[in-house]
C-alpha cells in the first residue's frame, strides 16, 4: 500500500488508510503535492508523546545520560522518574 494520499484519495479509501495506520505505517495526506497531514495508529502516537515527556524531564534525561556512559550510581523506578 502506498503510503501518501490525496485529500480525495484518503477519503474515498479511508478504512485502507487507517488500517494501514494501525499496522505501523505513516500515511500522508497531500495537497497540491505537499504534505499537509498525517494519519498514525493511537499506540504509536501514545509512544510518541511518552518519549516527549522523558525528554522534557531533566531527572529522566540524566538517568538516561548516566545509564548511558556507565555511570549509573543509582537504580531509577519508572516512578521516579515521572515525580
Amino acid at each position: 500500500m502506498k503510503s501518501a494520499y490525496t485529500i480525495k484519495e484518503a477519503q474515498k479509501n479511508l478504512s485502507a488508510v487507517v488500517r494501514y495506520a494501525e499496522r505501523g505505517g505513516l500515511a500522508t495526506l497531500t495537497r497540491h503535492y505537499q504534505p499537509v497531514a498525517h494519519i498514525i495508529s493511537a499506540e504509536r502516537l501514545a509512544a510518541i508523546a511518552e518519549t516527549m515527556e522523558i525528554l522534557a524531564d531533566p531527572k529522566a534525561m540524566k538517568a538516561i545520560r548516566d545509564a548511558e556512559s556507565g555511570k549509573v550510581r543509582k537504580w531509577y523506578s519508572p516512578e521516579d522518574l515521572l515525580d
